[in-house]
């Protein structure tokens, strides 16, 4: 039997695209997640030859029984809780995405084989980024400042994984989008991106690219590295062009309302985004095949006749999503984030502060 690649969070965005990825490539794959309903139905889903074992990665002992039985080559780490919704179960959130990886490399130092251990980290480690004082793109080597709990978990993480005996490889993401439509059709989703300053930076990238960078992390020459994961220059956007966009491709032009741009007075006033210095990743993973206008069109493509029914309703989404945005009503001239979020679900600061 082949050597097997474990991926935890295997049914979430980037986890079922990365199985998807390293089933065609011919991989033995082992997907792992949480026991549940919805998971079950994505099980049913998956490519052929796809193995499942469900385990809750919060429980060590689990965790070792899992390496135990897979014994894999390579461990593939995605599960995580993220934003928003990470805001109001930070608790939970430490024991999957500091409390989780523990175990699992803990397990993993067990095996006779050690695995390699591929981490999915975040730009997030970089913490709030006002493009008027940092006029540079991230690097592996640009200071880290988490401005919020996700943040902080991954730095904690990323320093577990280092601190480990394992061959490693770290991926630091930039903001991952797909080009199926039915994604992007929740309200806190659009409510969580109209929080952010709109001439924030960012640089997206595919999911099927962050898949195909994951799948080829496990067996790169780049052991030891932090590579930034994100998509080729057509994907350096500002905040306010991105769902827009996305949503004029579905149909809805001019279906959303503006948001507000950053203080560029204030440094702590924006988001965990910006742009990236991917030449490394793209040397060592070559993970960069769909740019953002090749994903626009796709997304129309599949949008289908669905596009003309939403063209007809976008006067009157733009006005249901205008009274519902965090910033209706407000006289202010710029974008609070951190303050929106506060609002909308928790603080957005670790326990104790800002680290």
């Amino acid at each position: 039997m082949t050597d097997a690649v474990l991926v935890t969070g295997a049914f979430g965005l980037v986890g079922s695209s990365t199985v998807k990825r390293l089933a065609a490539d011919g991989r033995r794959v082992v997907a792992t997640d949480l026991d549940v309903p919805a998971n079950r139905k994505a099980a049913d889903k998956l490519p052929p030859g796809v193995e499942v074992q469900y385990a809750d990665l919060t429980d060590p002992a689990a965790v070792d029984a899992l390496l135990a039985s897979v014994a894999p080559a390579a461990v593939i780490h995605l599960a995580a809780v993220i934003p928003p919704f990470i805001y109001t179960r930070k608790a939970l959130a430490e024991k999957v995405n500091v409390g989780a990886t523990r175990s699992l490399l803990a397990a993993a130092e067990k095996q006779d084989r050690p695995p390699r251990f591929v981490l999915a980290s975040s730009i997030a480690v970089y913490g709030a980024r006002n493009p008027h004082t940092h006029p540079d793109p991230l690097t592996a080597d640009t200071p880290l400042d988490p401005a919020d709990v996700y943040g902080a978990h991954k730095v904690a993480a990323e320093a577990l994984v280092r601190a480990s005996t394992l061959e490693w490889v770290i991926l630091r993401l930039g903001g991952v989008l797909t080009v199926d439509p039915a994604a992007y059709m929740k309200m806190d989703n659009l409510y969580f991106e109209g929080v952010l300053p709109v001439d924030g930076r960012i640089q997206t990238v595919d999911v099927r690219d962050v898949a195909r960078a994951f799948a080829a992390a496990t067996t790169a020459n780049a052991v030891g590295e932090t590579l930034l994961v994100g998509g080729d220059d057509s994907h350096r956007l500002v905040q306010g062009d991105v769902a827009p966009a996305m949503a004029a491709a579905m149909g809805l032009v001019g279906g959303l309302p503006t948001g507000l741009k950053g203080d560029p007075s204030s440094d702590g006033d924006w988001f965990n985004t910006d742009w990236m210095d991917t030449t490394r990743a793209q040397e060592v993973l070559k993970h960069q095949q769909h740019s953002w206008p090749e994903m626009l069109i796709e997304t129309a493509n599949r949008a289908g006749a669905t596009r003309h029914l939403l063209r007809v309703a976008a006067p009157l989404t733009k006005a249901i999503f205008t009274r519902r945005a965090a910033y209706h009503g407000r006289t202010e001239p710029y974008a609070d984030p951190w303050g929106a979020i506060a609002k909308k679900w928790a603080d957005p600061r670790p326990e104790g502060g800002k680290p």
